[in-house]
């Protein structure tokens, strides 16, 4: 499988042409590329937007201008699964019948696929880890299950400080770490989460994973948690090569 996944804070020039580049790599051999704008409300704003953000070439369809967005996937070469809401995505792969097939593409047809955030979050077995609001309600928390662990995009580790004004002192935040929220989910599942950092990725190299652009925090149930750093290679059980 040829697999990229994203954690976004794509803020600056550095970073978009990293994200750019391993765009490319990834979709390389792809005529066409099914975009999957499903985490928004606004589909073809969306696509327009991601079609010019990515800097992809070749076409950049949206797959809700199919009017089955199921048969698109025999039409299109490479799976991208934009960044939003969660829940709002999720709940739009079951309704529309989208979850096993993409899963058969990607999985059984050897299809790239890439997802970013709440598309990075879709790749796991459930959307448990995400951080998002519950903005509406899902038919299941089963996602794709392309990756045998969890993601948690957007991590940091606490300590955040923050300002009310803009022109006013920081403050420190002293609310629930990411770790905490996570050390919740392994309360009733098993799979180790992997928390990444903005600008951090995790594309597949052979059995392994690659963690790319910034570092990310391993999380396994009743061990305390390990940072690790860009050019580190994990197994599917987060385990380092």
């Amino acid at each position: 499988m040829k697999i990229l996944l994203g954690s976004g804070g794509v803020g600056t020039d550095e970073r978009k042409a990293m994200y750019q580049s391993l765009m490319s790599e990834n979709f390389s051999d792809c005529d066409k590329v099914a975009f999957v704008p499903y985490a928004s409300d606004d589909h073809d704003g969306y696509t327009q937007r991601m079609s010019e953000f990515s800097g992809l070439e070749g076409d950049f369809v949206g797959i809700h201008e199919y009017e089955d967005p199921v048969s698109a996937l025999g039409e299109v070469d490479g799976i991208y699964v934009g960044g939003g809401n969660t829940w709002l995505l999720v709940r739009e792969l079951h309704e529309r019948g989208l979850v096993g097939p993409i899963k058969e593409a990607v999985m059984s047809r050897g299809i790239p696929y890439a997802g970013v955030s709440a598309g990075a979050n879709v790749a796991c077995p459930t959307m448990q880890t995400t951080n998002d609001m519950p903005i509406t309600m899902v038919p299941s928390y089963e996602t794709l299950g392309l990756v045998p662990f969890q993601i948690n995009p957007h991590y940091y580790p606490g300590g955040i400080w923050f300002r009310e004004e803009e022109d006013g002192g920081f403050l420190k935040h002293f609310g629930e770490t990411r770790s905490r929220r996570v050390s919740e989910f392994h309360r009733i599942r098993d799979e180790p989460v992997i928390g990444l950092y903005e600008g951090s990725y995790l594309r597949q190299n052979g059995e392994f994973f690659e963690l790319l652009g910034n570092k990310a925090a391993l999380m396994r149930k009743g061990e305390e948690t390990v940072t690790v750093s860009p050019g580190t290679l994990l197994a599917g059980n987060l385990t380092t090569a």
